[in-house]
């Protein structure tokens, strides 16, 4: 079984996913102008022992945003707002947010999947 979560770390703060939109206004507010880790972790668990885990840290940097280009960014991303942690998806209209990424690419959208391919060579359940 494989299994895989994101967290958002701000100054000590973590951010989980947004239940709503007032939420998710609330966390991009927060990120505006400023940079932040998002930390993807993923485990494997075969017969009930953990036999790989890793976290992946990528830092991202917000642009600074008025409360109305937000307004419009929630309007246009709907549900995906509160969908994920940091109410963005960097692969789709979240990339208007942000001035810098730095990190993993697959790993800041939820799975750090450099590392997992790897680690399936390595059990031979893929071929090197």
């Amino acid at each position: 079984m494989l299994g895989a979560d994101q967290v958002l770390a701000l100054d000590g703060t973590r951010f989980a996913t947004p239940p709503d939109r007032a939420a998710a206004m609330a966390q991009l507010r927060a990120l505006s102008g400023r940079a932040h880790a998002l930390h993807s972790a993923v485990t494997c668990v075969q017969n009930g022992v953990v036999i790989f885990e890793h976290v992946s840290v990528a830092r991202l940097t917000m642009r600074t945003l008025s409360d109305q280009f937000l307004d419009v960014y929630l309007d246009a991303a709907g549900s995906a707002a509160t969908e994920s942690v940091g109410a963005y998806q960097l692969e789709g209209l979240g990339s208007h947010l942000f001035e810098r990424v730095e990190g993993d690419y697959f790993a800041i959208l939820g799975l750090p999947l450099l590392e997992v391919l790897q680690f399936f060579r390595r059990r031979g359940w893929l071929l090197a």
